[in-house]
């Protein structure tokens, strides 16, 4: 069994494809995980391969569940509103987010898994996605709990992404049925988006006297191959109590400084800081100058899955 696999990625796309066999999907909004199962051994691993076992105990206990067979699950977790919609903001209060620590708190979230990497000793990767996903469907047949199977929808996509941008969900993820299980955004999983939702760093704030958390916006930048680039600000979605602890985080970077971390031109009044936080960003489209248009605070991501930062080069 691989220690770790890089995940399989979806591409943004715009429309769905008017050619090839796909089968669609909720796409959920939460954290990417593999769950390693080895008998009544089970790692809970993020996408950037931080082991978080101990975070989904709910999750770690439905694994061990179904043993003895070995197997690499792909899938999502997620904690779900009163409407049974995947809601990020929840799922980061369960895991009591701090930012930039791991901390102790256990999280009630569900694994919905979409893929199986691994089974019985057979690396599975080489084998098309729908045989995958029959056998996925078959592992986890008669069995309760926090793992549950992420259903394909047959339906006409358009048609599915209206539906589903109806019912405020996030989009709809695609994937080639006769596709292998390739790391990284090869094409051969797409998603569509009702409204984007993105991972960047922040990189500075505007002192505000207005808040009782002290800033107005906040300063945020996107990675162009190795360097930050500044995307523009955010001034929307923040609840009190989430942007007094936000503020405190920042008074509590290494350093604080007069000289931006990323080009900048503008002469607003902005505290420039280390770029160390990640946080989750909604937005409705780019402008043609590449900066984030309506964009939406919805939380911070744990400083240990900063792979998930958003990179123009691979993305625009």
């Amino acid at each position: 069994m691989p220690d770790r696999v890089e995940p399989a990625l979806a591409l943004p796309t715009e429309r769905p494809p008017q050619t090839g066999d796909w089968g669609w999907e909720i796409k959920w909004d939460g954290y990417r995980l593999h769950v390693h199962i080895e008998g009544s051994r089970v790692k809970v691993l993020t996408r950037n391969g931080f082991d978080w076992t101990g975070r989904f105990p709910a999750i770690a206990e439905a694994a061990r569940a179904l043993g003895p067979a070995s197997m690499i699950l792909d899938g999502e977790a997620v904690v779900l509103d009163e409407q049974g919609r995947s809601d990020f903001s929840l799922l980061q209060k369960s895991l009591g987010a701090s930012g930039r620590k791991i901390g102790n708190q256990a999280s009630p979230a569900h694994l919905y898994a979409f893929d199986l990497l691994y089974l019985d000793g057979h690396d599975m990767r080489h084998v098309e996605y729908r045989v995958r996903r029959h056998l996925l469907q078959e592992a986890l047949r008669g069995h309760d709990g926090a793992i549950l199977l992420s259903e394909e929808v047959y339906a006409d996509p358009a048609e599915l992404l209206a539906h589903a941008c109806s019912m405020g969900l996030e989009g709809i993820v695609g994937k080639r049925q006769d596709s292998p299980y390739r790391s990284g955004r090869t094409g051969d999983w797409i998603k569509l988006k009702c409204v984007q939702s993105e991972a960047f760093m922040v990189v500075g704030y505007e002192p505000s006297t207005s808040t009782r958390a002290g800033f107005g916006s906040l300063l945020l930048a996107a990675y162009r191959d190795d360097d930050l680039v500044y995307v523009g600000g955010v001034g929307t979605g923040f609840k009190e109590r989430d942007a007094m602890k936000l503020r405190k985080k920042m008074d509590k970077l290494p350093w604080r400084q007069k000289e931006p971390p990323v080009p900048y031109s503008d002469k607003r009044n902005v505290v420039w800081l280390q770029p160390t936080l990640i946080a989750e960003i909604e937005f409705r489209a780019w402008t043609t100058d590449e900066k984030l248009r309506h964009p939406s605070y919805k939380g911070l991501r744990e400083f240990q899955d900063n792979a998930a930062v958003y990179r123009l080069d691979s993305e625009l």
